[in-house]
């Protein structure tokens, strides 16, 4: 084996196996982020899905109709940013334990609360999902991790509606 071929297979057992350009340590906080975004997204799709369960009033069928497309975009969500963690080389937390420590979202009350005290909860919810995506974009950008930036404006551009949508079922 060359030299050359030695360095640039000893830089790459240095990165774990991996070099896509992104240095070790940036994947790991990118990861860690990630790992962040992944607990809020799980945590709002639980508390969503639960107040789709259990919504009662006048606004029934509305509500339980709009919780029902809220939680199935979110479980659709999931998925690409634990495949995106995986991607960075690095384990996508996935236990309520793991998610519990590492989400910013309260759980879903014990006893559901009524109608709008629900829609009031999912707003503030997806206020801070989107809180945490846009607290990656300067570590992501400075890594030139355009995937990740990816993911991140996509989750933004669905939790800035969402919260839209929902504030505008609370105004009088």
């Amino acid at each position: 084996m060359s030299s050359s071929n030695k360095a640039k297979a000893a830089k790459h057992a240095a990165h774990g196996g991996m070099d896509i350009g992104i240095s070790d340590k940036d994947r790991a906080a990118i990861a860690k982020g990630l790992s962040h975004l992944l607990a809020d997204t799980y945590t709002l799709y639980l508390t969503t899905h639960n107040f789709h369960w259990n919504v009662t009033g006048p606004m029934f069928n509305s509500l339980h109709n709009m919780f029902m497309t809220q939680y199935t975009e979110l479980w659709n969500a999931v998925d690409p940013i634990a495949e995106r963690i995986r991607s960075l080389g690095h384990v996508a937390p996935g236990s309520y334990a793991q998610f519990g420590e590492l989400s910013s979202l309260p759980d879903a009350p014990a006893k559901p609360p009524k109608a709008l005290e629900m829609v009031r909860i999912l707003a503030e919810g997806h206020e801070a999902v989107a809180r945490t995506a846009r607290s990656l974009l300067p570590l992501v950008d400075e890594a030139s991790d355009e995937p990740t930036t990816d993911v991140l404006v996509q989750r933004l551009t669905v939790h800035e509606q969402a919260a839209w949508m929902l504030r505008a079922m609370l105004e009088e």
